[in-house]
């Protein structure tokens, strides 16, 4: 049978996974990105979890329909609730409000395991996000961001270290984004456009503004 294509989003997604490792896959939807990892060699086994039964019913038909129930399982989990620490080496978080993550990772116990990898690709409230790993001893690794369906997303791998860090409000949206990179260029001036409808309404967002527009050389 053969194998669909992943869409940009899930594709950079993708590009994080280390080879190899146990992947669990949080919100799940249709186990599109599990399945894609496991067809093509990268990854050996994965857990497709998600709060609702519904995509995980989808997602098992997907598995069966790829004859991969023996290397896909699904699970019915409120974010990492229903995983077990030794279950997971990658953990992939997308798809999901920047604010529902932080509470997902908040929410595990060994989250704060320094051997683990977190992929999160936040819909929306980015900033929130960023700002909650900071405070909390998590570090960025590598951030990129796309274009798909006309839309900007960002992906970033996460990791904890322990290491406290104070950045100032700016950082909160870019990340480490490169500015260099055209995707990641393109995302930013998406959120700069974002930021200057609220400053209609808000002038304090005004700093910020220049803030980013100076540190990306905008």
């Amino acid at each position: 049978m053969r194998l669909f294509t992943l869409d940009k989003r899930l594709l950079l997604c993708a590009s994080f996974v280390r080879e190899n490792c146990t992947l669990a896959d949080i919100g799940t939807d249709h186990a599109y990105l599990p399945i894609w990892l496991v067809k093509n060699g990268i990854i050996n086994s994965a857990l497709a979890c998600d709060i609702n039964e519904g995509p995980l019913n989808s997602g098992k038909a997907d598995v069966d329909r790829f004859e991969l129930s023996d290397k896909i399982t699904l699970r019915l989990s409120d974010g990492l609730k229903n995983v077990n620490e030794n279950e997971a080496d990658d953990i992939v978080i997308a798809g999901m409000g920047g604010e529902l993550i932080t509470k997902i990772l908040s929410e595990c116990e060994w989250a704060k395991n320094k051997g683990k990898h977190f992929i999160l690709q936040p819909m929306t409230k980015c900033e929130v996000l960023i700002s909650w790993l900071c405070e909390n001893g998590f570090e960025i690794i590598e951030q990129k961001a796309c274009e798909s369906d006309n839309k900007h997303y960002t992906v970033m791998l996460v990791t904890y270290t322990g290491t406290k860090e104070h950045k100032n409000e700016s950082f909160f949206y870019l990340g480490k984004l490169n500015p260099e990179d055209e995707e990641s260029k393109a995302y930013i001036e998406h959120i700069l456009s974002h930021l200057s409808k609220r400053a209609l309404g808000d002038k304090s967002f005004v700093p910020l503004i220049e803030k980013i527009k100076g540190v990306c050389n905008l």
